[in-house]
């Protein structure tokens, strides 16, 4: 089950959609992600976007990531904040596109190739999505063939084949639990291919 940048581009167009809903509303004061609220949460989500392109172009050859940060105006609109993790999204997937097949970059969960940094980018999205939607009061319905790739591929370990995906996923991400499985709490997804 292979995870493309159609993927990433799936996940993040249901996303936006979702979250397009609420952009009337006051970020600030809305939970998104931990201590975040939701305007920070998706200034977080863009910047990793951008970020997982970053490693991917310049592959640093020491254990790190590239030196930079992605920050949104602060007097950017909900509005605009939706659209700057749109164009994190198409920066890594048009990265993923015309990488090699064969790169690997660095990532704290190991040194991924180009379908775990898909992944990575379709867990980002569809995660911190699923935090702003909840602080924000709106219902994410993400395509259920992707978080079927996207599980398969990120969570190897985890066997919910009886569950559905977008549960499943939020499941093995500790935002929802499933009755009689325990608790994923310090839960890590898998960046290296699944046959390294």
């Amino acid at each position: 089950m292979t995870i493309t940048p159609d993927d990433l581009d799936a996940a993040v167009a249901s996303v936006v959609s979702g979250l397009h809903e609420a952009s009337s509303r006051d970020w600030s004061s809305a939970p998104g992600t931990g201590e975040l609220n939701a305007w920070r949460t998706a200034e977080h989500l863009g910047d990793c976007l951008i970020s997982y392109a970053g490693l991917l172009i310049a592959r640093p050859s020491t254990p790190r990531f590239v030196c930079f940060e992605s920050v949104a105006d602060k007097a950017a609109t909900p509005s605009e904040m939706l659209e700057f993790i749109t164009v994190g999204a198409g920066l890594l997937g048009a990265t993923l596109r015309t990488a090699a097949p064969d790169v690997r970059a660095y990532h704290p969960s190991g040194h991924a190739d180009i379908e775990g940094f898909a992944g990575m980018g379709c867990v980002e999205v569809l995660v911190h999505g699923e935090d702003m939607a909840r602080g924000l009061d709106v219902t994410l319905d993400p395509p259920r063939d992707v978080c079927s790739r996207v599980l398969a591929r990120m969570f190897p370990d985890v066997d919910a084949a009886d569950v559905d995906p977008w549960t499943a996923l939020l499941w093995a991400t500790d935002r929802t639990g499933l009755p009689g499985r325990p608790s994923r709490a310090g839960w890590q997804w898998r960046g290296t291919p699944l046959d390294a």
